[in-house]
């Protein structure tokens, strides 16, 4: 299992890679509109890759990225091992 300095990195990287600039914390991303549902799933295939995990998106809404702690947080909890 990935540990949370890995999972938040990788988040952070992803994030930073879509939108090709550095996201603050605070920033709404989903309902300020720089991110929309289809690029919510390509995060979430970037982020398997990386992590080498497989995420669990029966469970995940577009709000569950809006900012970074919050994207922190849900790959967290829906994290299944490969």
């Amino acid at each position: 299992m990935k540990n949370r300095a890995e999972i938040e990195n990788a988040v952070r990287e992803v994030l930073s890679g879509a939108l090709r600039r550095k996201v603050r914390d605070e920033e709404t991303l989903v309902s300020s509109g720089l991110i929309d549902s289809l690029m919510i799933l390509r995060l979430i295939s970037q982020l398997e890759d990386k992590l080498g995990l497989r995420i669990a998106t029966e469970t995940i809404q577009p709000d569950d990225f809006d900012t970074v702690p919050l994207a922190i947080e849900t790959v967290e909890r829906t994290l299944i091992q490969a």
